[in-house]
């Protein structure tokens, strides 16, 4: 019962993620079917079904992403204090989480099959002049157990893919430290030999035992025989200096800060994907395979130059202003980066795409239309959750600064030069890998 408050308990805004979620997965699934009853109408023409499903894999990834995402803006599932002592741990919100992925998708998958089924005239009667039989497969029997499984194959991967990703981590190092014993048993991991009457005196092995030199030396100005006086060190025994506040960090990073390490296979994949487009000679499979490598190139880049630009505007003596911005743009480059390099990859593809087919194929179906703006959309969407989960990663940051006195305009203002910094970089990066992916084409 506390997990479902916690659910249905959401705030409009996280409402509305979980809606369009259920949309995403409505789309895909009503390409599925499509593509499904297209293979029934067309029983001749295996191999054209087989394509025209293999393309839905890529509105399939994007719906899973974007419900990945929202799944980690999700604030009913977030670990919060006390949750473990009524159940609900790290496991139980994973669980949580993946199960509020699988509803939102069902109902999203449900919304498709009975779209797909007014369609077909299975509910009311052929709508639009039965226009659409060439892909519902209108006068064909709907074999259900293929219907059942192409509408729960967004919700199983989507929950397994949130399952996957949320799982509890282990706090313990991957590979736990060998201990090495010594002579009766003794295990340690100092690498000098000891004598045998080593392992006579007490606390031998201590660092600061009476075995060592220290310890020596406390245990005879302690032993009344050496004519010392019963002391207690007092190095010891010193307080630490308390713990500097650190409710910066997350904004100022220290010299530590090491950028993502994607860039340079990112670049190459990049450069490859470009160089195979190039050389495509008007062959379609050597274009795609070329796009697929620049796309997985641009993602793999993205955190990199994301941190890159975040570099750039701390250059030349930055102000309070831009130094905000730019270690903004270096902590989160991660979490912003992928998604950004993922709309960069969807809109280089979607002009390329456009101008290869360009007077080779009749102009775009409905089925096609929908099919990318899904992929747009659900790209999109996905980058502005990604923007939430960073706002949200850094609330104790923003109300540190504003404790601090930082107006709120500053920060807002911040936000608004890290978006316009970040458009700078990646919006001539978009248009010239798009037009590069076009080259062959227009030779």
């Amino acid at each position: 019962m506390v997990a479902l408050r916690l659910t249905g308990a959401a705030r409009p805004a996280v409402q509305l993620r979980r809606l369009l979620v259920a949309a995403a997965s409505a789309g895909t699934g009503f390409l599925l079917l499509s593509c499904f009853g297209y293979a029934l109408n067309h029983p001749e023409a295996a191999d054209a079904a087989a394509l025209r499903l293999s393309w839905c894999t890529v509105p399939l990834a994007a719906t899973v992403y974007f419900a990945l995402a929202v799944a980690r803006t999700d604030p009913g599932t977030q670990p919060r204090t006390g949750l473990s002592a009524v159940g609900l741990g790290p496991a139980r919100l994973m669980a949580v989480s993946a199960l509020t992925t699988a509803l939102s998708c069902t109902l999203g998958s449900l919304l498709a099959l009975v779209a797909f089924l007014y369609l077909r005239g299975n509910l009311t009667g052929l709508p639009f002049g039965g226009a659409a039989t060439d892909f519902l497969a209108a006068g064909r029997h709907l074999p259900v157990p293929a219907t059942l499984t192409l509408l729960g194959l967004v919700p199983s991967v989507a929950s397994a893919t949130v399952a996957l990703t949320l799982r509890p981590k282990d706090p313990r190092p991957a590979t736990p430290l060998l201990r090495r014993y010594g002579r009766f048993g003794a295990y340690g991991s100092s690498a000098a030999r000891e004598t045998f009457g080593t392992y006579g005196r007490f606390g031998a092995r201590g660092r600061s035992g009476a075995g060592g030199p220290r310890g020596r030396a406390a245990g005879a100005a302690a032993d009344p025989q050496h004519g010392g006086t019963p002391t207690v060190p007092d190095s010891d025994t010193d307080p630490e200096p308390p713990a500097a506040d650190d409710s910066l960090a997350d904004v100022l990073p220290g010299p530590g800060h090491t950028a993502p390490t994607g860039l340079p296979w990112g670049i190459a994949l990049l450069a490859t994907g470009l160089a195979v487009q190039s050389y495509a000679d008007h062959s379609n499979a050597a274009v795609l395979l070329g796009w697929l490598l620049t796309a997985t190139g641009l993602v793999l880049a993205a955190p990199g130059l994301t941190h890159l630009c975040g570099r750039l505007l701390q250059a030349s003596r930055p102000g309070a202003l831009r130094l905000l911005a730019g270690r903004v743009l270096m902590t989160e480059a991660t979490r912003i980066g992928r998604p950004l390099g993922v709309v960069c990859a969807v809109g280089s593809a979607g002009y390329a795409m456009t101008t290869l087919y360009a007077g080779s194929a009749p102009a775009f179906g409905p089925l096609t239309t929908l099919g990318a703006l899904l992929v747009t959309g659900c790209t999109v969407a996905t980058l502005l959750t990604a923007a939430v989960e960073t706002r949200q990663c850094r609330a104790d940051t923003t109300a540190a600064l504003l404790r601090l006195g930082a107006p709120a305009s500053m920060l807002r203002v911040a936000a608004a030069l890290r978006a316009a910094a970040l458009l700078a970089l990646f919006g001539p990066l978009t248009l010239a890998v798009a037009a590069l992916a076009a080259l062959p084409v227009d030779r």
